[in-house]
């Protein structure tokens, strides 16, 4: 039930329910708010009802474009922009600014190395150590001055890394005894580790596979390798500058030769020989010719040369095993591990100093290279001179000494300097040449020349190392070397490395253990027990070797 408050016509009614509540309801019977002012409800036209007009049209239309409308779309374009250009342009930037390797080198898929490992070191696994100093991500060539650019790096800051296998992506320490030079060292990776900012290699007094001495070698063999360029290492050398006996170094060598494994480098290091000839025969010598070659000495078959020959020489018969490539004539390019040294620590009497060489085959008449004005440049004679060790029937060598810096030593100073090598590849018709480097300043110079052809013995020109070569660091002790001052040797003794970097020349970027123009890596896997194995001696022997021959060579077999 409910009660209505009369009201006039066309006035909005008052109503009161059964609970006492009051509602309005409109002339139309509609029920309205109470709390809406009935004075204000009455069905007359007020003076906006126009505008709630649904039916009506009678604005007026302003311009289709205006001030207003056309900031708000400005306002939508830059947004848009904006946020295109932080997802889309910003990433793109970032890619092509940013450096990036600019060869494949030697990672492959998924970012293996040649041996098959990946890359451990979080974060910091490029060629390049992203901890180089920006100033020396290039170097200006030592010979003409030109910019060359970085392309390996490695700043050792990282304490406490180690280098058994699989360890590290570039580096790996052998675990072996160096037998080829008669070390009294065990080489063991544990000797081998990053402190304070550098890498350390510790020889100490200490039994180690039934020798009295354990030292260290690591190498990037099969991990990374150049052809051509600059290689340098910041040193400071173990022990006093005038106590002999040390033997620390750090080298270079050709990737289808490892270090330390015996097979993998029997007739294959120190050649450096693309020629079919008597050059690269045992002993250098054909049908008791050349005279030269015979008259040297009562080496292996009374012959200049004790070397078994070139392995992989030109002189290949097809069909036979060769990693190649091929001539354009058919003929196999000559193949072989050369050897290329930085620096080979010595003392001599009361002043610390090193040899710097490349070691060859084959041999020049009595080891002598043309060392004249041609041949070689040296840049101090105050400090540098030819090393009176020229050769032996197991290699030839291209060698001067250089006096070091005498306070970077681990018991005076201990003050780091630079050793390096310059190379260019080829003959001297390339302008092939390599320049040495001892503490920062360049020592000599082998121009191809120097080690050019010889008729005295019939061999043709050696080319300065075309091969993919690899760095190789130690530190061991061998009387074959030098003195050992036993009475005044302090252990442990440790050769330490700041850093050690490649260049390259930006038209010359050759990097990679496996060029298409001289692979290895075929090569190798199809011998992994030769390059594995360092038990076995030799490449030919059934004994201790490989029991493998060497492929046919036409000069010498019937192809």
């Amino acid at each position: 039930m409910s009660s209505t408050t009369p009201k006039s016509k066309g006035q909005p009614q008052v109503h009161i329910d059964s609970r006492g509540r009051t509602y309005v309801t409109s002339s139309s019977g509609q029920r309205m708010p109470a709390s809406w002012n009935p004075k204000l409800l009455v069905d007359q036209p007020e003076a906006d009802d126009y505008i709630h007009n649904p039916t009506k049209r009678t604005l007026p239309r302003g311009p289709s474009f205006n001030t207003r409308g056309i900031a708000n779309l400005g306002c939508l374009l830059i947004l848009g922009l904006c946020l295109l250009g932080l997802f889309i342009g910003y990433p793109v930037t970032q890619y092509y600014t940013s450096p990036h390797q600019t060869a494949a080198g030697n990672l492959g898929l998924g970012g293996i190395n040649s041996s098959g490992q990946v890359p451990q070191i979080a974060g910091n696994w490029g060629l390049i150590d992203l901890e180089t100093p920006h100033d020396a991500l290039s170097f200006p060539s030592y010979m003409d001055g030109s910019d060359w650019q970085l392309v390996f790096s490695d700043e050792f800051n990282t304490d406490g890394r180690t280098f058994y296998p699989g360890d590290d992506p570039y580096w790996e320490a052998v675990n072996l005894q160096y037998w080829e030079t008669g070390n009294l060292n065990w080489y063991d990776p544990s000797a081998i580790t990053t402190r304070n900012g550098a890498l350390e290699i510790t020889l100490s007094k200490q039994p180690s596979h039934g020798l009295d001495y354990q030292g260290g070698m690591l190498a990037t063999w099969n991990k990374f390798c150049f052809t051509g360029g600059i290689v340098q290492a910041s040193v400071s050398l173990p022990g006093m500058n005038n106590v002999s006996g040390l033997w620390p170094s750090v080298w270079t060598l050709g990737n289808l030769g490892r270090v330390g494994y015996g097979a993998s480098l029997e007739g294959m290091w120190p050649y450096s020989y693309d020629t079919c000839d008597v050059g690269a025969v045992p002993g250098q010598i054909i049908d008791g010719k050349p005279a030269a070659a015979k008259e040297q000495g009562p080496y292996k078959n009374a012959s200049i040369s004790g070397l078994p020959g070139q392995r992989l020489s030109r002189c290949t018969c097809p069909g036979e095993e060769h990693p190649g490539p091929k001539h354009a004539d058919g003929s196999f390019v000559g193949r072989s591990a050369p050897e290329i040294d930085l620096f080979e620590g010595q003392v001599d009497g009361t002043t610390g100093s090193v040899s710097q060489s490349g070691q060859w085959a084959p041999f020049d008449n009595a080891y002598q290279f043309f060392n004249d004005s041609n041949g070689v440049i040296i840049d101090d004679s105050s400090i540098t001179a030819q090393n009176t060790y020229t050769g032996g029937p197991l290699q030839q060598a291209t060698s001067y000494v250089t006096a070091t810096n005498q306070i970077c030593y681990q018991q005076n100073e201990g003050c780091f300097s630079t050793y390096a090598i310059e190379y260019k590849p080829g003959y001297e018709a390339d302008n092939a040449y390599i320049t040495w480097v001892s503490d920062g300043k360049k020592a000599w110079t082998l121009n191809a020349a120097g080690v050019g052809a010889d008729p005295t013995t019939n061999i043709s020109a050696r080319p300065i190392s075309q091969e993919p070569m690899y760095v190789v660091a130690n530190l061991g002790m061998s009387s074959s070397f030098s003195f050992l001052d036993l009475d005044n040797l302090v252990f442990p003794a440790v050769m330490r490395i700041d850093w050690i970097r490649i260049y390259q020349p930006p038209d010359a970027i050759n990097i990679g253990c496996d060029p298409s123009t001289h692979p290895t890596m075929d090569y190798i896997q199809n011998n992994y027990a030769a390059y594995n194995n360092p038990n076995l001696t030799t490449w030919q022997s059934s004994i201790s070797g490989y029991n493998k021959t060497f492929p046919k060579n036409s000069l010498v077999d019937s192809c």
